[in-house]
């Protein structure tokens, strides 16, 4: 199908993707520019996941302090240059991962960072639950693998629904950015601060 210019360019300016990556992505979805949108960042997260083995020890130490000055949060996000560390996308996306960090209390970055103990006893917390309400002995470690990515969810930073987009993972967020500037992104560590808290 022949996509028009002002399509191309609308798509261009919403995900930086090149003019012939936009003109495919609106061929491919009937011209549909959110669709295209959704089709670019597939292909950007799939371009993001061959990045990942390369080095990132660039980038930013940002802290944000919540206003009120009782919770705060220090990150550090890593890319592979000081070029991309300097774009205020690589920036924007810093602070929104120091306020998510804020925001949602998170105990690790990922899955294979939080204590197996805690793990291995969430999922008996599960067990328990399932088999006290009668669950078939059959359904109950199913319940408790979907209960535990639930907690994931919850605990984990790079499996927690994005504060400002819902719709959206943390790790989708890192790996779309990482897509767009051709540089592996790191989220390196954190650390919540919150006033009278010292655990």
């Amino acid at each position: 199908m022949e996509v028009s210019i002002d399509k191309v360019k609308l798509l261009r300016e919403k995900t930086g993707a090149g003019i012939m990556d936009c003109k495919k992505a609106l061929a491919e979805t009937g011209g549909d520019v959110d669709a295209a949108v959704e089709f670019l960042r597939k292909k950007g997260i799939a371009k993001a996941s061959k990045l990942v083995s390369r080095k990132a020890s660039e980038g930013l130490v940002h802290a944000y302090i919540h206003p009120g000055g009782r919770i705060g949060s220090l990150v550090e996000v890593n890319c592979e240059t000081d070029f991309v560390a300097r774009t205020e996308e690589f920036q924007t996306l810093v602070k929104d991962i120091a306020m998510q960090v804020a925001a949602t209390a998170p105990r690790a970055l990922s899955p294979e960072d939080l204590d197996q103990e805690i793990v291995e006893k969430e999922k008996d917390i599960y067990r328990s639950q399932a088999v006290a309400e009668g669950k078939p002995e059959k359904i109950v470690e199913k319940i408790v693998e979907n209960k535990i990515q639930k907690f994931y969810e919850e605990v984990c930073l790079l499996e927690q629904a994005f504060i400002k987009d819902p719709d959206v993972k943390v790790s989708d967020l890192v790996k779309e950015l990482s897509g767009k500037v051709g540089e592996n992104i790191v989220i390196r560590r954190f650390a919540r601060f919150q006033l009278g808290d010292l655990s």
